[in-house]
């Protein structure tokens, strides 16, 4: 081949990549940033955080051996507060009734104003994620059953739904629908809160699937579904389901949140990123910024008071060596979905957890 056929690809090429390395350096810059971070420290695992903007608390659930629920003030980050003897994956306040819960196996309730441990209810399923709801408070469980309903006024079990699925996060339209992400069907399940009943599924196969985050317009049913597999966001109407966007994120996605105010959903990932997509208008969606953030913090939660998103996160030191399969052994399975194999977990560098506060 002639020397000149080759530097006329090369330049088209870079001419191609220009449009989209220019896309990249807008994405980059933009008006949020971590403006503060908080070391807390404490032992134990952690998963999710959830602002309580009414009231001005974050909660902050460890699990383990060391599980609490931290309590801390949403304006100074002073811990207000601690639910001992608790190792659950979140927690959550329905304001109208001053009780709160977090996904304990038991459920915990509490008071949110004096912390005090109310009553524990006992449930079937692993408790994770969850969602208050029209003083419903809804336990979501990977394993059956996949949402069981309590009474957020006295703690009583209403009914549990049957999602067929395993089920990540959950968004209300405040109308009496729940749409919740179903991360091993690569759907959403939409849901009659006063059946109690799946009614419907929306299907996310054709452009991506692992879904783990969820968000929702209410105002003009869109729902945001950050998803793992390929890393994207899939945006779609929350009136049929259709398919409106598909949008580039980080990877590691755990959690989106939706402001009303600025229409941007923020999509959390553990690779130490926050995408920023924009709602122009309810058919015009875009990256609007990719926001850095320390690694594993992907999890998040907004505070509607201040605009702030916060997360949590801690540094690890290096993960022990992996255990020798003894000949002729099968070797353990792998995977990032539930049930698979991670290997050993590396240790926590003590003192390091931390609160990460994002705005502008």
């Amino acid at each position: 081949m002639s020397r000149r056929p080759f530097v006329l690809t090369a330049i088209a090429v870079i001419v191609a990549l220009l449009p989209l390395s220019a896309s990249i350096a807008r994405a980059q810059d933009g008006p949020y940033k971590v403006i503060q971070t908080v070391k807390v420290g404490g032992d134990g695992g952690f998963d999710y955080v959830t602002a309580d903007s009414a009231n001005r608390n974050l909660y902050v659930a460890r699990s383990g051996a060391a599980g609490h629920i931290g309590v801390f003030n949403l304006d100074t980050f002073a811990q207000v507060g601690d639910i001992p003897n608790t190792s659950a994956h979140g927690a959550i306040v329905d304001d109208a009734t001053g009780h709160g819960f977090a996904t304990s196996k038991a459920i915990t309730m509490f008071d949110a104003k004096s912390f005090a441990i109310l009553k524990t209810v006992p449930v079937q399923g692993n408790p994770d994620g969850y969602l208050i709801d029209n003083h419903r408070f809804y336990d979501l469980s990977h394993s059956a059953p996949n949402v069981t309903v309590i009474d957020t006024k006295d703690g009583a079990i209403l009914g549990t739904i049957d999602l067929g699925g395993a089920p990540e996060q959950a968004a209300a339209d405040g109308k009496g629908t729940i749409y919740i992400d179903l991360e091993d069907k690569d759907a959403i399940a939409v849901v009659d809160a006063k059946t109690m009943k799946m009614t419907g599924k929306y299907d996310l196969s054709s452009k991506s699937g692992g879904c783990a985050g969820l968000a929702l317009d209410a105002k003009n049913n869109i729902l945001f579904a950050a998803c793992r597999d390929k890393n994207d966001m899939v945006v779609l109407s929350a009136t049929d389901g259709k398919i409106l966007a598909d949008l580039p994120t980080g990877q590691g996605c755990d959690g989106v949140v939706f402001n009303p105010e600025t229409m941007e959903a923020f999509s959390s990932q553990g690779d130490g990123t926050i995408t920023v997509v924009k709602e122009s208008s309810p058919t015009s969606f875009a990256v609007e910024q990719t926001i850095k953030t320390p690694v594993r913090a992907k999890t998040i939660t907004l505070d509607s008071k201040t605009g702030h998103l916060l997360l949590i996160t801690a540094e690890y030191g290096p993960a022990p060596a992996a255990p020798t399969p003894e000949p002729g052994a099968s070797a353990p399975p792998t995977g990032g979905r539930p049930g698979g194999f991670r290997g050993p977990r590396a240790p926590m560098v003590p003192g390091s957890f931390e609160i990460v506060v994002v705005g502008k």
